[in-house]
Parts: structure tokens; sequence; C-alpha cells
């Protein structure tokens, strides 16, 4: 398995922290980075039902059989060690003692934040960077290749078919913690609010014709985006209001955190059915912002991201806070630069109340370019733009 970015992250927080929790999707190799990262420190599965019993029904003795530390792998199963673990780091708060992980963000959180808030250090990991599958020798070549594969490590280090092994992911997904967050009657209603949510990637959440097209009210496709939101495959992207004095769109737009996903839900098995798909940009705007989402993460801070809009239809794709400057990110999947792609950008920068703008493109082409106040930036060198910032 190859090194992933966030393992020097990982070990500043072992080093800071006495424990250290890891949350994120299924299958997005937390366990694999936290065993790299850490070799030294036993790893025990609370996946494994003899395990999971003796924590569930002892966890004070089975707390003993590692009180020199652990890697704890799937915590959100015996969420109640969390309390007695407080215990154990109140005691003797040596740095890097146990690493915590888990999948589902809502239920490990909730544990987290109610025992060991002050003394865990966070970080969330999600599936692979656009540098990081480079790393692998049959990486995909081209920008439709890798937003059709996505970045979940298993297609890269164990080269399964795509479809069957993001078929099973999907199943699984639904069939196991969904049941475990909600009680879902239907399964198949369930999925298909799934792929409903596929084909609005991108757009703005409007949940009352979400859930109408999918047969439910409101309340419960409310509750069914949470829920997605907690086992990290969607994002919700908050709109930035700033002091400009507009009448600005509040609702925020919903996107996925994986496109191999999002392309599976929408029937895009192939690089070239994505070339022609009515949703190319759609998805290709999702792929840039879950990047930069990455490699954000990747050192263990939040995104602060947010889009514009007015309803003037106004718009601008991604804003970046880096006081006292904002990032102003237009996204374009074409691959010739058109005058067309820089209008938003600087009619958003002269607006009254607006904070001083770099503005920055990221388009689909390869070249790099110094256009006057905005940098037009290849997709492959997207979170360049990061820098510094």
């Amino acid at each position: 398995m190859i090194r992933r970015n966030a393992q020097d992250t990982l070990q500043r927080l072992v080093r800071s922290f006495p424990v250290v929790t890891v949350t994120g999707p299924r299958q997005a190799g937390k366990t694999t980075l936290c065993r790299m990262a850490c070799p030294e420190l036993p790893y025990v599965s609370l996946e494994s039902p003899s395990q999971r019993a003796f924590a569930l029904e002892d966890a004070r003795g089975f707390l003993r059989t590692v009180e020199r530390g652990a890697i704890l792998d799937e915590i959100q199963r015996a969420p109640d060690l969390t309390s007695y673990l407080q215990e154990m780091v109140d005691e003797d708060p040596t740095p890097g003692r146990f690493i915590l992980t888990g999948s589902q963000d809502f239920s490990v959180m909730e544990a987290v934040s109610q025992s060991l808030a002050g003394r865990t250090g966070i970080l969330e990991l999600l599936p692979l960077t656009l540098d990081e599958t480079k790393r692998f020798p049959d990486s995909p070549k081209s920008r439709f290749e890798f937003l059709v594969q996505g970045g979940y490590p298993a297609l890269f280090d164990r080269l399964p078919e795509r479809q069957d092994w993001l078929g099973s992911y999907i199943t699984t997904y639904v069939e196991r913690d969904v049941r475990q967050v909600l009680n879902v009657g239907n399964l198949l209603t369930f999925q298909t609010f799934l792929k409903l949510c596929a084909g609005r990637s991108g757009q703005l959440l409007n949940l009352s014709s979400l859930g109408a097209d999918a047969g439910i009210n409101y309340k419960t496709a409310q509750a069914w985006i949470s829920v997605l939101e907690a086992g990290y495959i969607v994002y919700r992207l908050p709109p930035w209001f700033g002091n400009v004095k507009k009448r600005l769109v509040k609702t925020p737009k919903l996107y996925f955190t994986d496109t191999g996903l999002l392309c599976y839900l929408l029937g895009i098995h192939t690089p070239g059915q994505l070339l022609s798909h009515p949703l190319r940009g759609a998805i290709f705007e999702n792929w840039v912002i879950g990047e930069l989402r990455k490699s954000r993460m990747n050192l263990g801070r939040r995104p602060d991201y947010h889009f514009y809009r007015d309803r003037k239809g106004l718009e601008v794709d991604l804003l970046i806070p880096a006081e006292p400057t904002i990032l102003a990110i237009e996204i374009k999947s074409g691959e010739t630069i058109s005058r067309d792609f820089l209008r938003a950008l600087e009619q958003f920068s002269s607006i009254p109340g607006v904070p001083h703008c770099r503005r920055a493109l990221i388009y689909g082409g390869e070249q790099r370019q110094e256009r006057t106040n905005t940098v037009v930036v290849p997709w492959s060198e997207a979170c360049q733009l990061l820098e510094g910032l």
C-alpha cells in the first residue's frame, strides 16, 4: 500500500494527544493508514464478534488488555468504550496511547465529543487524491478515467472489477450501515433516493422536490440526507454571505465525496460515456471541489468552503476565505479557455462589500496561464492553489 498524504498529520496528532480519532467513509484506508503510521501499536478490530462482545460486556476488562495503547478499529461498534478511555487517559495522558477509527461520523463523533473532548485529535480521511492514485503502477492516465474510477484505495490496490466493487459497496452500505442508523422499511426506496441525489450533484439541494421524486416526505428526506452525510457519501456546500448587500441564495449545494461512486449511480461506467454525458460539467466540478477538500482535510483542517449565488443568477463555484482575502474559483470542464469562463469571477470581484479577491479558473485543459487578475490552472494542478492558504 502507498504512503498516504495524511500520514504526517496523523503522526503529528499522535505526538500531541493521548487519543487520536480517525474517521471517514468505509474503505477509505483508515486502518491501513493507522497501522503504517504507528506499527508499534497493537491492532484490535471491534468488527470481530468476540472482541466486540468483550468490549461491550466488560469494557474495563477489555481495556486492561490494551492499557499500554492500541489501535481500536471501528469504534462505533462499541461507542461506550470512549467513556472508559477517558478515565484511563486522565490518569495517564501520555501522547499516542490510542488511535480510534470509525466509519459513521455521527455516532463516532457523538461518543468522542461527549467523552474525549480536549483529549483527542481528529483526522478525517477521505478516498485517494489525484497525486496519491498516481503512486500506483496502474493509475488512470486521463482526467475522465480519474473521474470514473474515483478514489477508493481497493480499486487501485487489489484491482477488482470496478462495477462489481462499487455495486457491493452500495449494497453493503445500504443494507448494513443505513439499517444501523435508520429504521428504513423499504431499502429500494432508499436506493432510489440515493440515485436521485446523484442526479442532483452540483445543484442546489431542494429537499421537498427530492423527497417528492423519491416518494417520501420532507422530514424523511432530511433524515436520509443526514445519514448519507454521516456515512461520508455526500456533503453539503454552504452558500457565502459575507457583507454583500444582495439577495443571495441561502440553500446549500449537494456533492458526492467520490466521483467514482457518483458515476456508478448515474450509470456511467466508462470514460467514453462521461465524455458525452449531460452531467459531465457537474461531475468535473464535483471532482475538483472534492480534490480541494481532501487536500485541506489531509492536513487535519476543516475546509471552510462556500459558493456564491445571487437571485439574478450570478454564481461562483467555490469561495475559500483566506483573511484578509478570499480565493474565488470558477470550474469549467472544457479543454479550451473561453472568455465566458472568466465573466462570473470578474462580476463577483466588482460587487461592493466583497473583500480583496484572488481569482482562479480551473479547467479541463493542460496549460497554465496568467491572465489579468486571474490565474488559469489545469485540472491536474488544482490543489496547488491551496499552497500558502
